[in-house]
């Protein structure tokens, strides 16, 4: 049962960083293939996807870290780690800094409807009657908490980019 719960709980972590992204990635591209919202900002905002993942990647690296602190040594983080495999696809985002990576917007995508995909298995179960709804109910609320911090990034992200391109300009002759 213990183990369970811990399962259980790195789960939700996994969901509350990772799954709220391909939404927010459709509805980005959604407005920017509408034609009345075509713009310059729109488009470069299409471009800063990946890396908004990618910082979502590096917030959840800093968290594991966290977690795991004091004690890093490979005993506490098998014990520390019970999903091991989603984890590491989780932090394999961090990658998405690498520029060749993160001009493939769809691979970002990919690698977040696996953790979509996590909250979809959970409402199937809840469907067929194998958990309780309040499952799901946690699932939902750590889902919409996974839409503002995928879009926290993207805001974050978006203006970091626009400052840097800003003064790159005003230090151009």
């Amino acid at each position: 049962m213990y183990n369970n719960f811990l399962a259980y709980i790195q789960q939700l972590e996994l969901i509350a960083f990772f799954s709220g992204y391909p939404l927010v990635y459709a509805t980005i591209f959604f407005i920017a293939d509408n034609r009345r919202f075509k713009n310059n900002f729109i488009t470069h905002t299409v471009q800063l996807l990946p890396l908004a993942y990618a910082l979502v990647g590096s917030l959840f690296l800093g968290f594991l870290l966290k977690k795991l602190y004091p004690d890093y040594s490979v005993e506490n983080i098998k014990h520390a780690i019970q999903q091991p495999y989603l984890v590491v696809w989780g932090l394999l985002s961090i990658l998405f800094w690498v520029p060749a990576l993160s001009k493939k917007k769809i691979w970002s995508l990919l690698h977040g409807l696996v953790f979509f995909l996590v909250i979809v298995k959970d409402m199937f179960f809840q469907l067929t009657a194998q958990t309780d709804n309040d499952i799901v109910k946690n699932d939902m609320k750590v889902y919409l908490s996974s839409i503002i911090l995928n879009l926290g990034a993207l805001i974050i992200t978006g203006l970091i980019s626009f400052f840097y391109t800003r003064r790159k300009k005003l230090l151009m002759p």
